[in-house]
């Protein structure tokens, strides 16, 4: 019988040039329960390989507007996939999400019509 070959683990360092986050994002991914480290004999932390997916899916859905407690609560359908784009379990939450953001833009168009309509009050009579 074949024994399987040990799963291969990077370092916090190697990840982070594999991906672009900081040393600090991992370590804030991985005390959140994002991540799935293992400490070296070292004391350091190590990840598998399936982590720089991880990570790439992280940092997306961060900059979806997703809060690190609404992807640690995302099933792996959308944690471990990278480009996920929605599964049945997460779709409530991105509808929310999506209303949110639609607010927010309302509110700042809404905001510069204001500020125009303040800077045209104040604009200098054009000369005749």
């Amino acid at each position: 019988m074949k024994t399987p070959a040990p799963q291969t683990r990077m370092s916090i360092g190697e990840l982070a040039r594999k991906t672009g986050a900081s040393l600090r994002s991992l370590r804030h991914y991985d005390d959140h329960g994002l991540l799935a480290s293992a400490r070296a004999d070292n004391g350091y932390r190590t990840f598998p390989a399936a982590a720089i997916t991880q990570v790439r899916q992280i940092q997306r859905l961060i900059a979806s507007g997703f809060t690190l407690a609404e992807i640690r609560g995302f099933p792996d359908c959308m944690r471990l996939i990278e480009g996920a784009a929605a599964c049945p379990e997460t779709s409530e939450v991105q509808r929310r999400r999506l209303a949110s953001v639609e607010r927010q833009i309302a509110d700042l168009e809404r905001r510069r019509a204001r500020l125009r309509e303040m800077l045209e009050d104040t604009a200098p009579p054009s000369p005749q």
